[in-house]
């Protein structure tokens, strides 16, 4: 067992020991206020001065309604492809059936994008943006052409994965741009 050492009380009429005053104590008060007025600074520029328009929208607003148009119409023609069937277990047969209606519903899709760019937008971000956003698309339908010669090609009920840009999924650039322009439909399908 330690002992506690036990200091000294002070002799009557002697000074009370004086703590030397810490330098540190009021530089970390002007650290804390100054280091919460930016915060408040900040969160007071993000929520009232910041500009809320999304990044890739499109300056061609009639472009944009055209597009989504064209998407609902495509989507709709790809939902009466639908197939609820349980694939636990298929043969080789009936996933080959499935690889066929994937292809008939990517060729639904790009018959969509075909038609979305016939048209280039009007405003200057709108012709530089939708080329890009169509080369990306491109990729995701070549993804879902590969998947289906897999699919042919394994007899097997495999996963779908798509190509990544930077760490991420090519589906969600394209789902990004499409809300960022209020053409939703136009986001790729959820399909596989």
């Amino acid at each position: 067992m330690t002992e506690t050492p036990v200091v000294p009380a002070p002799e009557p009429g002697a000074a009370t020991p004086v703590r030397p005053a810490s330098r540190w104590r009021p530089l970390a008060r002007i650290a804390l206020v100054v280091g919460l007025l930016c915060f408040a600074a900040f969160w007071i520029w993000a929520l009232f001065f910041a500009s809320k328009e999304p990044i890739n929208r499109i300056g061609d607003r009639p472009w944009a309604a055209r597009a989504e148009a064209i998407c609902v119409n495509a989507d709709r023609q790809r939902r009466s492809l639908s197939d609820l069937r349980t694939l636990d277990g298929a043969d080789a047969a009936l996933i080959a059936e499935r690889a066929g209606i994937v292809d008939h519903a990517t060729d639904i899709i790009e018959q969509m994008l075909d038609d979305l760019t016939a048209t280039a937008p009007s405003d200057a971000k709108g012709r530089d943006l939708v080329p890009q956003w169509e080369a990306d698309y491109r990729t995701y339908i070549a993804d879902r052409r590969a998947f289906t010669a897999t699919l042919r090609e394994s007899g097997e009920n495999l996963p779908f994965y798509e190509t990544e840009r930077a760490g991420i999924p090519i589906s969600e650039k394209l789902e990004v741009f499409a809300a960022d322009n209020q053409m939703a439909t136009c986001a790729p399908p959820r399909d596989l």
